[in-house]
């Protein structure tokens, strides 16, 4: 797959082949009891593949989070996940889809150390009524190992900021050691600085790791350099392609309203970008 920015250069991107698509939107609507919260979306997301979902607040990026989780079957069309509805999600299925969702601020008195933080992504894995043994503690040290915060592994969770908690987050949801990793806003909270390197985190993971990666994000500009397709929801899907193909002045209209700025660097400026 050929992509038109620098920042995919690199040789795993470059000549790195998909597998068969894991997950299969057809047609697919969901409600919530107000109303449509997403309407007749068609997409294939592959083996493998970094894709980035931008929009809009209240165009349902969130909930085609949940969907994929299985939280939410479709009224109508089908999602398939893993070859199987996404309904009849077993819980070896589920284990194999880590989720960071949108970061709260956590009580900086709440007694948990990182360590236990991480462990919980295992209680998915091995059922929650189940005891945790070695291996369970040496994948969730590795996982903190790739996140670069075993040396924090037994500091209360409260007293990190909050990039080393989001990275804590993450290290949660690599302990399941999952094929599809789902991530909500992670930069939201977070300065400048840590929001790019937890995108580069991310990036890292999705190549060293061969992760299949989903994540939604309001910043435009922070996920396009990274993303190696794009897909612009409101309700709709109104378009899926790569950053160079997406962000064009008249096709983010549609979306955004005609006050979007594009300038000539591919930097994207939009009216409610800082809203969250």
């Amino acid at each position: 797959m050929a992509h038109p920015h620098p920042a995919h250069t690199h040789p795993h991107h470059s000549d790195h082949q998909h597998g068969k698509p894991l997950i299969r939107f057809e047609h697919a609507s969901f409600l919530y009891p107000h109303g449509p919260a997403l309407e007749d979306i068609t997409l294939e997301i592959a083996d493998g593949e970094f894709l980035g979902i931008i929009g809009p607040n209240g165009s349902g990026k969130t909930t085609l989070l949940r969907a994929i989780l299985g939280l939410m079957p479709p009224s109508h069309g089908s999602l398939r996940i893993f070859d199987c509805a996404c309904q009849e999600l077993r819980c070896r299925h589920r284990a194999m889809i880590g989720y960071v969702p949108q970061k709260r601020s956590v009580d900086p008195y709440f007694p948990i150390t990182v360590h236990e933080a991480v462990m919980m992504g295992r209680a998915g894995v091995i059922g929650l009524w189940r005891r945790t043994g070695r291996q369970d503690r040496e994948i969730a040290h590795h996982a903190l190992e790739d996140v670069g915060m075993a040396e924090y592994e037994d500091h209360p969770l409260g007293a990190l900021s909050g990039g080393q908690q989001q990275r804590v987050f993450i290290a949660r949801a690599l302990a399941q050691h999952p094929q599809i990793l789902l991530l909500d806003e992670p930069t939201t909270g977070i300065d400048t600085t840590t929001q790019h390197t937890v995108m580069e985190l991310i990036q890292r993971l999705h190549e060293d790791l061969h992760l299949t990666i989903v994540l939604v994000s309001h910043d435009i500009n922070l996920i396009a350099p990274l993303a190696e397709r794009l897909a612009l929801l409101k309700t709709r899907l109104y378009a899926v392609g790569t950053a160079r193909e997406i962000l064009r002045k008249d096709i983010l209209a549609q979306v955004y309203g005609p006050q979007i700025l594009t300038t000539d660097q591919g930097h994207v400026i939009v009216a409610d970008h800082h809203h969250n």
